[in-house]
């Protein structure tokens, strides 16, 4: 299968041609298992070399309701009232640590992303 670890930015750059050139391989053949290494290769070195910040706390909730279909009266259940929900989702007022819970328990949303500082509208 000639892979290799991936150490420098030539040698990532190669890896991405060669996922480029096999993206459309038949599964189950030899081309898709060197796919499928170079692709967790590309992955690791990305997480190392290349991290994505975590999403903004409201811009988190705003993407979870709308790719899961929810209206802000589906957070009123777990953050209260409709006006607590328009204030929060206009950065108008912070999540609180009870906040940050009860969307990390209801939907899953991961408590390292809620908890991050983000900017308030003045």
């Amino acid at each position: 299968m000639d892979i290799k670890p991936i150490r420098t930015e030539s040698d990532y750059e190669a890896a991405l041609a060669e996922i480029d050139r096999l993206i459309d391989v038949p599964p189950g053949t030899p081309e898709a298992d060197r796919l499928d290494v170079l692709t967790t290769l590309v992955e690791s070195y990305e997480a190392l070399h290349h991290p994505l910040p975590p999403p903004d706390p409201i811009d988190a909730v705003q993407y979870y309701m709308e790719s899961r279909g929810f209206s802000s009266r589906e957070l009123e259940k777990h953050l209260g009232g409709g006006r607590r929900v328009e204030e929060v989702l206009d950065r108008k007022r912070p999540l609180t640590l009870r906040m940050i819970r009860k969307l990390h328990d209801a939907f899953g949303i991961p408590a390292d992303v809620l908890i991050q500082p983000y900017a308030l509208a003045r």
